[in-house]
């Protein structure tokens, strides 16, 4: 479940707005605060992944909050924040997007409304969770996370597409049987140098068809193993 603090000065409004999102699979509010010092209180006990912010707070505004959160003591505490106010003068939504809100609803607004960026988040929540732990993220993950368009597949120079079938095959197989290689491995099975091997592994990194993680030995630069998506 992703779990959700609704901030809001008005409690009537507060009730409405967590009923909302209760109505929305697989989010769940776990608190309600109505001042600015309850919300980062709240913050920091119950860690929740999403905070839903009004600007209009009785003893700071909402962009205050959002500053404190992000310039907190504790960062593991720092949720994302969907900013939800009747505020919308340009310099507050500036400010919104300054301090790093994902998105900014304009009350009133609709419960589809509310859905609808509650659906964004979550798969924004999945495809970050889908990202190994242990590698540099590619550029292609950068670009889905941020709702980027494909970028069209073009072959470097100097590769062929013989020799890049094999590779593929070398890599699907082992994919297959659960496994990764390092490009060592990759140029022994299909028989090429291992500097024309790792050429050939980095284009399909490069292109979204293959990821790259790094294992760690003892001493010495980390390994490169190469998988098949």
């Amino acid at each position: 479940m992703i779990t959700v603090l609704v901030v809001d000065d008005d409690f009537m409004v507060a009730k409405i707005h967590s009923g909302y999102v209760d109505r929305v699979p697989g989010f769940e509010v776990v608190g309600v605060a109505h001042t600015g010092a309850e919300a980062l209180r709240e913050v920091e006990r119950l860690r929740p992944d999403l905070v839903l912010l009004d600007i209009y707070l009785p003893d700071v505004d909402g962009l205050s909050v959002l500053r404190s959160m992000r310039t907190g003591a504790r960062p593991s505490a720092e949720p994302d924040v969907l900013v939800i106010s009747a505020a919308h003068d340009l310099d507050t939504v500036r400010g919104a997007v300054r301090g790093g809100a994902l998105h900014y609803l304009i009350k009133p607004f609709s419960f589809d409304a509310l859905r609808e960026q509650l659906e964004h988040f979550r798969a924004l929540h999945d495809r970050l969770s889908e990202l190994p732990g242990d590698a540099p993220a590619a550029q292609q993950d950068v670009d889905r996370l941020f709702g980027a368009p494909p970028r069209p597949v073009v072959t470097p120079k100097g590769l062929a597409s013989e020799t890049a079938g094999v590779v593929e095959r070398v890599l699907r197989e082992a994919a297959g049987g659960g496994e990764d290689l390092s490009a060592t491995e990759c140029a022994g099975l299909a028989e090429l140098s291992r500097v024309s091997a790792r050429k050939y592994l980095e284009h399909f990194v490069d292109t979204g068809r293959a990821e790259v993680r790094l294992r760690y030995g003892g001493t010495g630069r980390p390994e490169r193993r190469y998988r098949w998506l």
